[in-house]
């Protein structure tokens, strides 16, 4: 339960009614997704036939005239044939995928990478058979350049395929978490071992020490550290116990529990991150229009210097020569750089940072972030644990013989409220706890409307409340609360017999990762506010703490939004963070709407990122991804586009005249080059450290 305001602590002790928070939301509407077996088939295929068009590749270059009369030798007698009938295998079989590709691309009326592909290497197809049969000139038989474009074609596809495989593999490990079997505990009091498709919803399952949790469910015996790290990228256990959640996949370190089921199949979080991962890696950005766009344009630029170099070099040259620069303007246009510049860096990214346990859920959401110069965070939950604790603690006339000692009264008060549920109750036991402090026995316990609780221990009335009680009964408050009051703290007293013997302040604590997040966000320069439906008095005891630039107090929570309207007006490009249901007006009007500690509740709707962890540090994380996600883009994007705008011209021969002409072979392991330089700088993206420091 979270903690509301100054006023709602005071609720339990002086007499107003609170409703619970509301849990999260539902769940999104259920959409399938195909497997990431296609990558896997896509890498086998270009893998088998790259080494098998390598094989037949290098008798046909070798075997080749034109390369034999580069390297100054001559082919053996009888063998001219070899290099036509392994083209033509090459380029039938090994080109089979680029052609169908150019065909679907026309047939779409949609002309990409593929129809550049397809048209290069059916020109030197054409071309060196037509010469082969005596059709043309023997010198415009390209067997080898066909070879070795098709090899290399394949070489880049193989590249590509292999690393969105990588990427999309860590959906597959999301899937490997969840254990084949599960040991469910039958109505007789057996147990039996089941497979886990069989389990439904209010099934009882053992979770052996160091076994996967089966299903999403709620422990209802035992308590163990779980492993959540796929799921939240917290790499330290965290404690679970009766009442608590866990999740699918998740391991229990230590000991067993006992969990009912609560959600099955595609309704777990496992199932819904690997939906979120799947639609954020195939969700398309600005960078990827514009990259699609650029490709669409590249394929009428190469066409038309294709055109103009025809007609250049059959005015100023040989048909020969027009050919040979035709064909080699068309291998340099082929925009395969261009096609994988933003794929992999959206696939990378994507997985990246679920490894991370930051879930992002709307690609543009994520592209926006770097543009972020102010982060609105919730206070309850997110700067804070939304649990009080004890703060401050006084006595009043200790020795008097009413209490002996500052531990004393805090025994007698947490017995006095070892009946009750209330958060600051808990607050109270947990605090004599840590202490190491004995409870004295209880009787007569009471929870008293507007006037706290009320015990008898040891004979004698003891009572814990807050100012309200105080008041009720004619009594001045110790003189050090004043000041704890003014600091935002909660302030309860403690009576026995109807005289004050001491005072507790408790306060909603604040994460210790909270001061960091707010410290490094300053650093680089985004401005940090924060919004609370808490009193004045209590937002700024935390705004002070934490150097948090702009507060707004007693703000409910429908009109959060309004206050985030209210910094875009100011010019701010704004990231709200909360916690995806009381905030989600707010997350949904923020430029960036970032969800923390939802790792359970993947369908948080109106967030574009979801952390599944509750450190306040991953905004951070996600300011540093969409910053180097984007920056990777645009290299990409630039160098692939750059570099053909460049190339094309020098393959039309526009430097002839000078006496460089760029040789179509050359032309062809350039343009391999390019690829494999775009999917090196994509992968750079592996290196990004995403865990808070």
């Amino acid at each position: 339960m979270n903690i509301g305001t100054d006023r709602s602590h005071e609720a339990h002790h002086d007499g107003a009614d609170h409703g619970d928070h509301q849990g999260h939301g539902g769940h999104a509407d259920h959409q399938d997704h195909t497997g990431h077996g296609g990558h896997g088939d896509h890498v086998a295929q270009f893998r088998r036939l790259f080494w098998i068009m390598l094989v037949l590749a290098v008798p046909t270059v070798a075997l080749s005239p034109m390369f034999a009369e580069l390297l100054g030798y001559t082919p053996p007698a009888g063998t001219a044939w070899i290099p036509a009938v392994l083209g033509t295998v090459i380029f039938s079989w090994g080109g089979w995928p680029f052609l169908t590709g150019a065909v679907d691309e026309l047939r779409a009326r949609a002309p990409g990478m593929m129809l550049l592909i397809g048209t290069a290497i059916t020109v030197a197809f054409a071309s060196s058979l037509a010469a082969t049969v005596g059709l043309l000139a023997p010198d415009l038989e390209f067997w080898w350049e066909l070879a070795l474009l098709v090899v290399i074609m394949l070489l880049g596809h193989w590249i590509e395929m292999g690393s969105l495989a990588r990427t999309s593999s860590a959906l597959d490990s999301l899937a490997q978490l969840l254990p084949d079997e599960a040991e469910r505990l039958e109505t007789d009091g057996s147990s039996a071992v089941v497979p886990v498709a069989e389990l439904t919803t209010d099934d009882l399952v053992i979770v052996r020490p160091g076994g996967r949790i089966p299903a999403d469910g709620e422990v209802t015996e035992g308590r163990a550290h779980v492993d959540e790290a796929m799921i939240t990228g917290e790499s330290t256990p965290v404690a679970r116990q009766a009442g608590d959640q866990v999740v699918a996949g998740t391991v229990a370190t230590d000991s067993a529990l006992r969990v009912r089921i609560t959600a099955v199949g595609e309704s777990t979080a496992l199932a819904g991150i690997q939906r979120m991962v799947t639609e954020a890696q195939s969700s398309t950005t600005k960078v990827q229009r514009l990259a699609d766009r650029a490709a669409g344009w590249l394929f009428y630029f190469a066409f038309g210097a294709a055109v103009l170099t025809a007609i250049a070099w059959l005015l100023l040259g040989s048909p020969a020569d027009a050919l040979t620069r035709v064909i080699t303007v068309l291998v340099i246009a082929c925009p395969h750089a261009l096609g994988l510049a933003i794929p992999l860096v959206v696939s990378i990214s994507t997985e990246r940072a679920a490894r991370a346990g930051v879930l992002v859920k709307d690609r543009l959401a994520l592209e926006r972030a770097r543009t972020v110069d102010m982060v609105l965070f919730d206070k309850t939950g997110t700067l804070t644990t939304g649990s009080p604790v004890l703060t401050g603690i006084t006595t009043a006339e200790v020795g008097s013989g009413v209490i002996g000692s500052v531990d004393e009264m805090l025994a007698w008060a947490a017995a006095a409220e070892s009946d009750s549920e209330h958060p600051l109750a808990r607050a109270i036991v947990a605090a004599a706890a840590e202490r190491g402090l004995e409870l004295p026995g209880v009787s007569n316990f009471q929870a008293l409307t507007a006037s706290g609780v009320t015990a008898q221990i040891d004979g004698r009335e003891v009572r814990v409340g807050g100012p309200h009680m105080i008041g009720e009964l004619g009594l001045e408050p110790l003189a050090e609360t004043s000041a704890w009051g003014e600091r935002g703290r909660t302030v309860l007293h403690v009576l026995v017999e109807g005289q004050i013997v001491g005072a507790l302040a408790l306060a909603d604590e604040v994460r210790a990762e909270s001061r960091q997040a707010v410290a490094e966000l300053h650093e680089q320069g985004v401005g940090v506010a924060m919004v609370t439906g808490d009193a004045e008095p209590v937002a700024r005891a935390v705004a002070a703490e934490l150097g948090i630039d702009q507060v707004f107090a007693q703000v409910r929570p429908e009109n959060k939004s309004a206050k985030v309207a209210e910094l875009q007006e100011q010019g701010r490009t704004v990231a709200m963070v909360g916690d995806g249901v009381n905030d989600a007006p707010a997350l949904a009007q923020a430029d960036v709407g970032i969800a923390i500690g939802a790792g359970t509740d993947v369908a948080a709707a109106s967030a574009g990122v979801i952390l599944a962890g509750d450190d306040p540090r991953s905004v951070l994380s996600v300011l540093r991804l969409s910053a180097a996600s984007y920056r990777t883009m645009q290299q990409n994007l630039w160098w692939a586009s750059g570099y053909n705008l460049v190339a094309v011209p020098l393959a039309a021969g526009v430097l002839a005249p000078v006496g460089f002409v760029l040789p179509m072979a050359v032309g062809a392991l350039l343009m391999s080059a390019s690829t494999v330089v775009v999917a090196l700088n994509a992968l750079r993206l592996r290196r990004l450290d995403l865990q808070p420091a």
